[in-house]
């Protein structure tokens, strides 16, 4: 189903693909882990394990919230240089502005 992302429309599953691909590209592994919410109520974020980056997203998170998350750890990074299709692109500009 298309998403309507601040104006941008994308499949949801593609942006999250594209995302997942985009993490990998920059050497970041994408994890997806059942986050328990008595403990945390988080859909996740980035952080260093033993020295890599890594993305971790409650698996059990909306398909948004993933997105949303991994657009929201994919902007600490400079991707001025990578290839991206324009509206991965735009999506990561335009909802990255609000983060």
């Amino acid at each position: 189903m298309p998403t309507n992302i601040q104006g941008i429309f994308m499949d949801d599953h593609m942006a999250l693909t594209q995302l997942e691909e985009l993490a990998y590209t920059l050497g970041i592994q994408v994890r997806y882990e059942k986050i328990v919410e008595d403990e945390l109520s988080s859909t996740g974020g980035l952080c260093r394990v033993k020295g890599e980056w890594v993305i971790i997203i409650n698996s059990k998170a909306a398909i948004n919230e993933k997105i949303h998350t991994l657009v929201k750890s994919l902007k600490n990074f400079d991707l001025n240089d990578i290839y991206m299709r324009p509206a991965l692109r735009e999506l990561l500009e335009k909802q990255g502005a609000e983060i």
